[in-house]
């Protein structure tokens, strides 16, 4: 599914197309896409009139937040996209499971052919509550909550996890999924199964930079499009970070650091790309 670089580069092209649109209609084509709702209906029902004021992102959800003080929640599952187009008369991709349209500016279409995404509404926070209790499990967002190394430290330790496998828990940090969690482990030189409380400070402040570094130029590259893999931006076109790519997806190739050769390992259901000699 696509991770936090690919969904900040949606997030991002959503704030200059959409905000200050005015929703019309929604037409839902799957009820799947909306099951948190009792109905369809009343999921249209508290868009239809509504203005979208602000865009946000938490995690790998986008935010679309409505004028009325809730908000519209869309999860990108694998091969999800959002489409945006300036003319209803545009031929519909197929798996278009929901399309808004505005009162003036085209559409926006969500196409989900596995249905593994999904929308929903939030309503207006409570004052003194909790602004999305959907999504309160999440942790921290590693490009908005910036943070001292030695808090990261902190939070590190406080877990015997494989490194990987903790920098892909959405409830300890939000947005990294299997792919950008390889890269990230590559640029700080760490292997997948190193345990989270086993590194040293200097380890931690590399994790830590390389974390921050990689999801930025990859957000900057505009995300990532592997082959195989469906994302495409608001106006699909391809991501190109795949290209700086130094393990993921490189199995038997040379290591652009030591030239030792990529191996991908199995563990945990998940498949690791790794350099066994320059990662320890």
């Amino acid at each position: 599914m696509p991770e936090l670089p690919e969904v900040e580069t949606i997030r991002r092209d959503l704030q200059g197309e959409v905000v200050g649109r005015k929703i019309k209609v929604v037409d839902v084509r799957n009820g799947r896409t909306v099951s948190r709702h009792p109905s369809a209906k009343q999921f249209r029902a508290q868009l239809e009139g509504r203005t979208i004021a602000s865009v946000n992102r938490a995690g790998t959800y986008v935010l679309l937040v409505l004028d009325d003080g809730a908000t519209l929640v869309v999860q990108l599952g694998t091969g999800s996209q959002l489409h945006r187009v300036k003319s209803a008369k545009e031929a519909k991709a197929p798996h278009t499971h929901a399309v808004i349209t505005f009162t003036q500016g085209g559409q926006l279409r969500f196409v989900d052919p596995k249905s593994y995404g999904e929308m929903f509404v939030s309503a207006a926070p409570v004052e003194g509550g909790p602004s999305l209790p959907e999504l309160s499990h999440l942790g921290f967002d590693p490009l908005e909550d910036i943070m001292s190394w030695e808090k990261f430290w902190v939070l590190l330790s406080a877990h015997d996890s494989q490194l990987k496998s903790l920098l892909m828990d959405q409830e300890f940090v939000a947005g990294i999924g299997n792919m950008y969690a390889d890269e990230i482990l590559f640029a700080a030189g760490l292997r997948y199964d190193r345990h989270s409380n086993s590194l040293s400070s200097q380890e931690v402040r590399r994790l830590y930079r390389s974390m921050v570094e990689t999801l930025a130029e990859a957000v900057k590259r505009r995300g990532s499009s592997s082959a195989g893999d469906q994302y495409r931006d608001l106006f699909g076109e391809e991501g190109d970070f795949q290209d700086q790519h130094q393990a993921y997806g490189r199995e038997g190739l040379a290591c652009r650091r030591c030239r030792s050769t990529i191996v991908k390992v199995k563990s945990g259901g998940r498949a690791n790309y790794f350099c066994d000699h320059c990662q320890v």
